[in-house]
């Protein structure tokens, strides 16, 4: 009897140990998730649900051109079983961050499938030209999650990351991803009929650097930047001196500061040219929580409103 007894005590302190275990256990057995900068990091959310756990390198307002990695990355990377990645030249800084942190994770890159822009490479300001006439330098445009189309191929690349890395989940993974494609289709119609409702003299707008490449090519609007791909480089004075005349001459109606570079430049464009600012656009990265632009979708929808709103004249 004493034996059933303890046997019956031990069954019960078992069942207590388990039942307040589980919560740690649970949140432990999430799929842990580096990504390098907050827009991959709301799409593997969204995919992922409440069985992965994200991490973003670069948090909102961030600017992954000129990252700075801390010892405390190398350990999200070392304990990450999924490292998402842009590509396309964007994070200069990983392949040393991955080599410090020692991660065994596979490095997906969430471009695959997107048909890279190539463009020119700024002349860099000081920099003495060449007497001949070679070929420009081309430089790979990373800012590929700027159109909706190429956003589906990101977070496609990321649902078959996650599959893979974790098989029981697919039919969450799936089932996200579907109904997450079908909000991004949803927006991508209401993004080309408010451009389209716009005369296309008007679709030109002035911003700090060539990040919308991708959303111009996809919407039909023209994006002019003083300075390059990269934030990490400066404007000549040659080029700003163009874009001040190419303002006045042309009546270009909408220039926007973006929310993770230094607005100095564009304010002194505007303030010489009479232009009014059409306010902030997010290119690079989300804003906190408490922002115009915590999603993807949210900061889509965002730059839409300020877009339109400065070419229309309103």
């Amino acid at each position: 009897m004493r034996k059933i007894l303890s046997r019956r005590l031990f069954l019960g302190l078992a069942s207590v140990v388990t039942l307040a275990v589980s919560p740690a256990q649970a949140a432990d057995q999430k799929l842990p998730v580096v990504a390098t900068i907050s827009i991959i990091a709301d799409f593997a959310h969204v995919v992922g649900g409440d069985r992965v756990a994200v991490k973003s390198l670069v948090g909102p307002n961030g600017d992954a051109h000129v990252y700075d990695p801390s010892p405390a990355d190398a350990k999200e990377l070392a304990a990450a079983k999924l490292v998402l990645t842009n590509g396309l030249n964007l994070e200069g800084w990983m392949d040393r961050l991955i080599k410090a942190s020692g991660t065994e994770a596979p490095i997906i890159v969430t471009t695959k499938g997107v048909v890279p822009r190539q463009m020119e490479a700024e002349e860099e300001a000081g920099a003495k030209q060449p007497d001949t006439a070679d070929a420009p330098k081309m430089m790979t445009d990373p800012h590929a999650w700027q159109s909706i189309a190429n956003a589906k191929l990101y977070v496609e690349n990321i649902r078959d990351a996650f599959v893979a890395a974790d098989p029981d989940g697919k039919s969450s993974y799936d089932a996200n991803t579907d109904a997450y494609l079908g909000k991004l289709t949803e927006l991508e119609g209401r993004v080309k009929a408010a451009f389209a409702a716009l005369p296309e003299s008007q679709r030109r707008v002035i911003t700090t650097h060539d990040a919308f490449g991708y959303f111009g090519a996809a919407y039909g609007i023209e994006f002019i930047a003083p300075q390059g791909i990269s934030t990490d480089s400066e404007a000549t004075a040659k080029k700003v001196g163009q874009l001040i005349k190419q303002i006045r001459s042309e009546k270009i109606r909408a220039v926007f500061i973006e929310n993770m570079t230094d607005g100095r430049l564009i304010n002194r464009i505007a303030q010489e040219t009479g232009v009014k600012l059409g306010g902030e656009l997010f290119s690079d990265a989300l804003s906190p929580a408490n922002g115009p632009a915590a999603t993807y979708i949210s900061m889509i929808e965002h730059n839409v409103k300020l877009l339109t709103a400065a070419m229309a004249g309103s």
